[in-house]
């Protein structure tokens, strides 16, 4: 994992080497504790595939909206996560390979932000679905070079999930050992910047405090909650649901404490130079995305069905109904990114100490997307200053 020269990189399953490298990255010269990282599992590829169906269009070797497209192949990046469903569906209806006619579809599946990022960075993946504080971190790192984000996609999924005999009330955390899935990732600094809001202290590095954060990778999460080393846990979806199975319960949704409930869980983002050379192909994988949100709306039961196949195709395991109802229930697919609480997101960073105040001027690019939306007679989304001049 390439250094940040701004903060050190969260670690995923951390080791000694990692450790001195991210040490001296410090040293070196400059000052946050940690980098923001991913919402996701894990920390590597899981591998690629090719997705999309065929259809009339891609037959006849043009797109759905007529002519041949400027590249042979889009290489695209998601998780094998519901937050993702924009992508899952998208690809399991084969919606974006109609929009993208006989331009091949290449994948790749993630478990977490920063390997999404490097893949981006080296030409791996040209366009991905990714969390808010991957794509901050990947374009503070890069100074503005590596990546544009050029949509939304989903907006909620996140809860405060709690042993109930542990912990009665929002005001009966002192004490208690809450997890987060890394250290500075999505969820951990809205954790923290909670924590604070509340009056409590807590050191941002070592997550020890007046409440003991505790940076646990949401696959052996469930384990750690049954095992009662831990109380609780501020995590996205489907993990707040799998532990409610286990006899946790919603203490608090992440909604709650945002304006109009909503908040970016999920971006698009194209690496610049895609974007530079391939501007058609970028509008048809968006024209597809718009399309896969509004599948979703219309028939969100198929679409359930849909994600939770592609999840099982990803990854090997299907989600129980009684993880993956509550949890696809919890999360809103948009086409707005919600860019207004994208820099929210980094200023909490700040404030805990993660993270020193990053430049996102220019991170969005939202033309493409605002072109399609102004086709189907869509208002246009707004990129909160944040966009190309």
């Amino acid at each position: 994992m390439a250094q940040n020269p701004t903060f050190l990189h969260t670690l995923t399953r951390p080791n000694a080497a990692r450790i001195r490298r991210a040490a001296a990255a410090a040293v070196a010269g400059l000052s946050a504790i940690a980098l923001l990282s991913a919402c996701g599992y894990g920390s590597k590829a899981e591998g690629t595939s090719s997705a999309g169906s065929a259809n009339s269009a891609a037959a006849s070797g043009g797109s759905a909206s007529g002519g041949k497209l400027s590249a042979d192949t889009v290489k695209i990046g998601y998780f094998a996560n519901l937050t993702h469903g924009t992508a899952l569906v998208g690809l399991q209806e084969g919606l974006f390979q109609k929009e993208l006619g006989a331009t091949q579809i290449k994948t790749q599946v993630f478990n977490a932000g920063p390997a999404e990022i490097e893949a981006l960075n080296a030409g791996s993946i040209d366009i991905g679905w990714i969390g808010p504080s991957p794509a901050i971190n990947g374009y503070t790192k890069s100074d503005g070079k590596s990546l544009r984000i050029i949509g939304g996609s989903a907006s909620g999924g996140v809860k405060l999930v709690v042993n109930p005999d542990k912990v009665s009330s929002l005001d009966d955390l002192k004490g208690k050992k809450i997890a987060t899935p890394q250290l500075g990732n999505t969820q951990d600094v809205a954790l923290l910047n909670y924590l604070a809001g509340k009056g409590y202290k807590v050191d941002p590095s070592s997550g020890a405090g007046d409440v003991s954060v505790v940076r646990t990778d949401n696959k052996v999460t469930p384990d750690a909650y049954k095992q009662g080393s831990i109380d609780g846990a501020w995590v996205p979806e489907p993990t707040a649901s799998k532990l409610v199975t286990l006899g946790a319960k919603v203490l608090l949704n992440e909604k709650d404490v945002w304006p109009d409930k909503k908040f970016v869980i999920t971006n698009i983002i194209v690496s610049q130079k895609f974007l530079k050379e391939h501007p058609d192909v970028v509008e048809a994988v968006l024209r597809g995305s718009v399309n896969a949100n509004a599948f979703i709306k219309a028939n969100p039961d198929k679409a359930k069905a849909d994600a939770n196949e592609a999840i099982k195709k990803d990854s090997g395991n299907a989600l129980e109904p009684a993880i993956l109802d509550p949890a696809w229930a919890d999360i809103d697919f948009l086409d707005d990114p919600l860019a207004g609480t994208l820099q929210a997101e980094a200023d909490h960073a700040v404030t805990a100490g993660l993270l020193k105040k990053p430049s996102l001027n220019g991170i969005y690019d939202l033309s493409l997307l605002n072109k399609v939306l102004a086709a189907k007679g869509q208002a246009p989304v707004a990129d909160a200053g944040l966009g190309t001049k």
